[in-house]
């Protein structure tokens, strides 16, 4: 049975350069997400919201290779949405004000149904308190401007002051900050983390 790779399948939004910024145009498509609020590093809501997400991903992933489809896939990787009522909190290191959805692409071939069997099977197998905010939601962010960063996440903010330069010449910014994390952070060392850095831009005539 072969492995269906999505990553590959849609190498323009989840392979980046780290040498430029690169115009993508990023289509509807459906996550399992979950919101939360506080500092990633040391929030316990963040590390039961990712747990929640990859137990239930992998669960569906297992239910749709052993059913009628017998399809197998990679899950995909985990995803950030980042903003703060207070930008300069954002910006300036208050990470208790951070805001947050974490999220994981769901591939089309998933079924709501399947996922709803998933999640009731992980609540069977685990007590993780995030499985009860979950949700599935189709996420349409249009264009956008990515960059590959690499290294630790302390060290993302020349490449951030690249997107938005590159943006601000060009048009305007609008949604929020979101990041691809392509590296599995218990092996990788820090310094070859790497992360897809994504701003959505208002469309402007000739960007695309």
């Amino acid at each position: 049975m072969d492995k269906i790779d999505l990553k590959l399948k849609m190498n323009h939004l989840y392979q980046a350069s780290a040498k430029e910024v690169v115009l993508v145009d990023v289509p509807a498509l459906n996550f399992l997400m979950v919101d939360g609020i506080g500092d990633p590093n040391t929030s316990p809501a963040y590390a039961q919201a990712v747990e929640a997400l990859f137990s239930v991903s992998y669960a569906a992933k297992f239910l749709v290779k052993k059913g009628p489809q017998a399809l197998d896939y990679a899950v995909m990787p985990l995803e950030g949405l980042w903003w703060a009522d207070d930008m300069s909190a954002f910006v300036g290191g208050d990470k208790s004000q951070w805001q947050w959805t974490m999220m994981i692409l769901q591939p089309d071939f998933v079924s709501t149904e399947t996922l709803h069997r998933a999640l009731a099977e992980t609540q069977k197998k685990k007590n993780l308190p995030a499985l009860e905010r979950l949700r599935l939601e189709e996420f349409h962010e249009g264009h956008c401007v990515q960059l590959l960063h690499v290294g630790p996440f302390s060290e993302e903010g020349p490449s951030i002051k690249r997107l938005h330069a590159f943006i601000d010449a060009r048009s305007s910014r609008t949604g929020k900050h979101h990041e691809i994390y392509l590296s599995d952070i218990r092996k990788a060392a820090p310094s070859k983390w790497k992360t897809i850095i994504r701003q959505p831009m208002h469309s402007a005539a000739g960007a695309l």
